[in-house]
């Protein structure tokens, strides 16, 4: 089976250092974009599995990637991340089809668990599972 692949876009390099660690220890492929610009190349290059989009970004913002991610491959799934409370951007990115959203500071283990569960769904509990 592939590796799934992740992708952490976030202008902030020590959020991204931090989730590619969480990451690459969980078993992904992990890559990493601080501008709007090399995150849609990536996508267009890699098709990662997930994208975990922050929604603050200098140029282009995580709506107008997420757009631009969705219309590229509609499979991609995206998880926001954001540092305000902007409960009208949080929707309109659900409306473009972002699953969820974790607000800055988040707690690692939730969107460690979150992500595990859109990349792996009920994989996890089947882990000790054993054939009679």
């Amino acid at each position: 089976m592939d590796k799934k692949k992740v992708l952490i876009v976030d202008d902030q390099n020590g959020i991204r250092v931090l989730l590619m660690e969480v990451f690459s220890s969980e078993g992904y492929v992990t890559f990493q974009a601080s501008n709007g610009k090399l995150a849609l190349e990536i996508v267009r290059s890699e098709t990662p599995d997930l994208v975990l989009l922050d929604m603050k970004i200098p140029g282009m913002d995580g709506l107008e990637i997420l757009k631009h991610i969705k219309a590229i491959n509609k499979e991609i799934k995206v998880i926001m991340m954001t540092a305000y409370g902007e409960l009208d951007m949080i929707k309109e990115a659900t409306d473009h089809g972002a699953l969820m959203h974790f607000t800055k500071p988040f707690d690692i283990d939730e969107i460690r668990v979150a992500v595990n569960m859109q990349l792996r769904g009920g994989e996890s509990g089947n882990w000790y599972a054993i054939g009679s």
